[in-house]
C-alpha cells in the first residue's frame, strides 16, 4: 500500500516514526501522524492546516497533546466526565508522578532505557492509515496524499481530534477548505 501514498504522505509516515522514536514509543500513534503534519511546509494537508490558521499555533497543539499524554491519553473530555463521578485526573496525575517521576504515566520518563528496533504503527494509527484510504477510495483518488491523513484524524475519536477540534480543525472546514473552493476561517 505505501507505493499509494504520495511524497508528502510517505514523509508523514517517517516523520511519525521519527516522534515516536523521540518519545521512545514502542509503536507509532495517531498522535505521531499529528505532529508529522505539525511539522510539515509542503503538501495539502499543510495548506488546510495554514488555511485554517493552525500553522502559527502549532506549539499550543502540541502542548495540548503532552498534556493528554500526561494524563495517560485521556482526553480532556474524558478528564471532564470523569470530574463529574468525583475523579480528579489533574491530581491522580500529580500523585502517580510524585510518587514515580514526572511523565509516569505517559512514559516520557527519563530514567528509562531507550527502545530499540523497528517501531511498528499501534492500533491507533493503523486505523488513521485505513481511514485515509478509505477516504482517498471514495473520493476517487488514485493516491493516498497527507491530506487523507489530516481528514482520518479529524473523524476517529480520541485526543488528536479533539485537540483538532480545539483548534477549529474539524473534518468540515478541511473539506472546505480542500474541496470546497475558498479558504475556512477557524472556529
Amino acid at each position: 500500500m505505501f507505493e499509494r501514498f504520495t511524497k508528502d504522505a510517505r514523509a508523514v509516515v517517517v516523520g511519525a516514526v521519527e516522534h515516536a522514536e523521540k518519545a521512545g514509543a514502542g509503536a507509532v500513534d495517531a498522535e505521531h501522524l499529528l505532529l508529522a503534519l505539525l511539522d510539515r511546509e509542503t503538501g495539502r494537508a499543510s495548506l488546510a492546516l495554514a488555511a485554517l490558521g493552525l500553522a502559527e499555533r502549532g506549539d499550543e497543539v502540541r502542548e495540548a497533546l503532552g498534556e493528554a499524554r500526561r494524563r495517560a491519553g485521556l482526553s480532556q473530555a474524558d478528564a471532564e466526565a470523569l470530574a463529574g463521578l468525583g475523579i480528579d485526573v489533574s491530581e491522580i496525575v500529580a500523585r502517580v508522578e510524585e510518587a514515580h517521576g514526572v511523565g509516569a504515566m505517559s512514559g516520557d520518563r527519563t530514567d528509562r532505557g531507550r527502545w530499540s528496533g523497528r517501531r511498528s504503527f499501534g492500533r491507533g494509527a493503523k486505523e488513521i492509515v485505513e481511514k485515509a484510504l478509505r477516504m482517498a477510495v471514495a473520493r476517487r483518488d488514485r493516491h493516498i496524499g497527507d491530506e487523507h491523513f489530516l481528514l482520518a484524524l479529524t473523524v476517529r475519536p480520541g485526543v488528536p481530534a479533539e485537540v483538532l477540534a480545539d483548534h477549529g480543525v474539524t473534518y468540515e472546514a478541511v473539506v472546505r477548505v480542500l474541496y470546497g473552493g475558498g479558504e475556512a476561517k477557524a472556529g
